[in-house]
This record gives C-alpha cells, structure tokens and sequence, in this order.
C-alpha cells in the first residue's frame, strides 16, 4: 500500500534502537526524510547510516536526551516544519513505588508527560495552519494493564493519553491526528533486563526467555519492532486521517477487552 507520505518530514524521538528504530525504519521505507534521536551517539549514527543506505532518505541525527530543552530546540531547529511526529522516551526504571521520591517522581514524569506535550506544543499549530499533520505517542500497554513497580512509567503515560485525548479534537478539523501505540511484550532490550550494552546473548537462553514470556500472549510469540513500526507508519499515512485520539494495543491479544 502507498501510504501517500513520500516527501514528508519526520521526527522520531528515541529512534536509534528499538520500537522508536522501528517506527523510523517504517517512515523511511514509505519515504519520508527523518529526524532521527538517541543518546547513544554512537549507535544513532549506526542506525542513520542504514537509513540512507536502505531507503535513500535524508537523516538527520540529534544526539541527546529528548526530555532536555537544549535536544527540543535541536529536534526543531533540524526540522522546523514537520508533517510527522512520534514522541517516544525511556520509561522509569522497575522499582517499588515506596522507593520513589519526589525527585525520581518529577523525573519520570517530566520524560513520559512533560516532554512528548512540549514537543506537540512546539509542532501543533504549524501542522493545522499547514492542514496535513500526524502526531504518535508510544506509550505503554500498562496505561491499561498497571504493572507493580512500573506505577510511575504507567501514572505518567496515562497522564499523557488523557491530556492529548482532549487535544487531539481541536485540530482534527485541520487533518492533525494524535494516536498513541500501546506496545505489550515486544523483542527490544527493554525485555531482556539489565545487560551489558552491546552484549549478545545466548540464544538458547533467549529462546528460552522468550518461550517464557511469550507463554500468556495469545500469539504465543513476542512481536517486532518492525510491524510495531509498520502500524505507525500507517497512522502517519493520508490514509488514517479520520482516526483521531485512539489508543492502539499492539500486545499480540494480551489485553483481554470486548471494547
């Protein structure tokens, strides 16, 4: 399918690895020149140079932690139209809430509430004045299944869903989406648990992690990075302009809902 946004500009937060990779890779493939984010220099150079090579797109990289004023100002001034956003950050690390005070509070959510709404603010009203924008948020599947111990990942996130939830009907009338990506149990080293960066693991002990935590998904496997793009890179398309303020379980059947 021609998703209709070849040419358009991208800015995807947190995108040298992972989901945020993913969802860059998706929006290159359907054409659009990117901005891409990360704060491993290194490895955001790595994932910038396969973007160009795969895709033939302009990229533009801005190393940094994107909850930073001075990495904002940067995301903007390297894109200072942008059709596309996705907002995507680093959670709070697992850790019982009585160990959390309010420093570690106002942290985590300054990184999964205060920064994607500042971006959206800085990006908003020139997307409607434009009349074509498309805003993601990758937020979490814990927004509606609370995990113990990542009550603050999951409080500011949902704090996140409400505020755009509001937000999102004022400029749908100027074809300005805001959708959010609820990941479940996904293949990035977010599952993996604390590790050396840069190590490979063993792969009978990650086929044995993986059988384990795929054991309660429906699909009985852990999804990609790559189709956790893909359905980001369509919400991005001319093609989901009538789809507005909805938020996407991408969970393989984990959350149990009629509705």
């Amino acid at each position: 399918m021609d998703l209709g946004i070849a040419g358009r500009k991208a800015i995807v937060c947190a995108s040298s690895k992972g989901l945020g990779r993913g969802c860059a890779m998706a929006l290159a493939e359907a054409g659009c020149d990117l901005v891409v984010n990360g704060r491993n220099g290194e490895l955001l150079a790595m994932t910038a140079a396969e973007l160009r090579e795969r895709f033939g797109v302009a990229v533009t990289e801005v190393a940094g932690d994107v909850s930073k004023h001075e990495i904002q100002q940067a995301l903007i001034a390297a894109c200072p139209e942008p059709d596309i956003l996705v907002n995507n950050n680093g959670g709070p690390p697992f850790r019982d809430f009585r160990e959390l005070d309010r420093e570690k509070i106002l942290e985590g959510v300054t990184q999964n509430m205060v920064t994607p709404i500042e971006l959206v603010k800085a990006v908003i009203d020139g997307m409607a004045a434009r009349g074509f924008g498309r805003i993601v948020n990758i937020t979490s599947l814990s927004v509606y299944v609370p995990i113990p111990g990542l009550d603050l990942s999951s409080g500011a996130r949902a704090g996140l869903t409400s505020f755009l939830a509001g937000v999102a009907r004022t400029v749908a009338d100027r074809n300005v989406t805001i959708n959010s990506l609820l990941p479940g149990k996904l293949d990035t080293d977010r599952l993996r648990g604390p590790h050396e960066a840069g190590t490979i693991e063993d792969p009978a002990a990650g086929a044995a992690r993986k059988a384990r935590i795929s054991a309660d998904i429906p699909a009985k496997r852990l999804g990609s990075p790559e189709e956790f793009g893909q359905v980001c890179a369509f919400l991005c398309s001319v093609h989901a302009g009538y789809m507005t303020g909805q938020n996407i379980p991408i969970d393989g059947g984990l959350y149990v809902s009629a509705f």
